[in-house]
């Protein structure tokens, strides 16, 4: 799970610095944008506008895929991975074969967005992605014995983790772009594959 943190903070900071502040794999985050561009019209609207609904029926295919999966007593992660690969391979391949984009509303920019929405709703559902709001309150209630302390500790020992790997995933995502451009989401796409053909099926995992 830690690996899909590192995915999603790459992916997500290298589109946030790439695509005009897009945030590809955070639905609120657009949001917020969306907003602030109805005042200042630096922002964008279009593209994100359109990743939102994107992001969603991403998000509801690979649930009913899922769903399908197991009621069918079959593995879902290694197809629901192999197609993230898929969709950041095509988001690396438009982007590539597109940039330098003429400008925030311009066609090849906002497709090369919604790739990217589009693989980030599916590892969304794939992995429920954690919450940091979860991680501290935890942390204050252990701080104060307060509930389930046992439960408590084994959560914050999954979720802190995957918020480190998150961490450095935006860190490389940023450095990654800066470096050699849109060339570095070779690292998460060589992850959601690696992790669909190589990791050990658990259906439950991605329920």
């Amino acid at each position: 799970m830690s690996a899909l943190g590192f995915i999603s903070g790459f992916v997500d900071t290298l589109g946030f610095i790439a695509l005009f502040g897009l945030f590809a794999a955070h639905i609120t985050g657009n949001v917020v944008l969306i907003a602030a561009s109805i005042v200042d019209h630096r922002y964008g609207i279009a593209l994100k506008l359109m990743a939102i609904p994107t992001f969603i029926v991403a998000a509801i295919v690979t649930r009913f895929f899922i769903i399908r999966r197991e009621r069918q007593l079959l593995d879902a992660t290694t197809p629901v991975l192999l197609a993230e690969a898929a969709l950041l391979a095509g988001f690396m391949a438009m982007a590539l074969a597109s940039a330098p984009f003429d400008g925030r509303e311009s066609p090849a920019a906002i497709a090369t967005g919604l790739l990217a929405a589009a693989a980030m709703g599916v590892q969304n559902t794939a992995a429920r992605t954690f919450l940091m709001m979860q991680i501290i309150v935890d942390i204050v209630d252990l701080l104060h014995g307060h509930g389930d302390l046992h439960a408590k500790r084994e959560r914050l020992s999954k979720l802190v983790p995957l918020m480190l790997a998150f961490g450095a995933g935006a860190l490389l995502g940023a450095v990654g772009y800066v470096v050699i451009g849109f060339l570095a989401l070779v690292a998460p796409i060589a992850a959601a594959a690696a992790l669909g053909l190589l990791g050990r099926p658990h259906p439950a995992a991605v329920a």
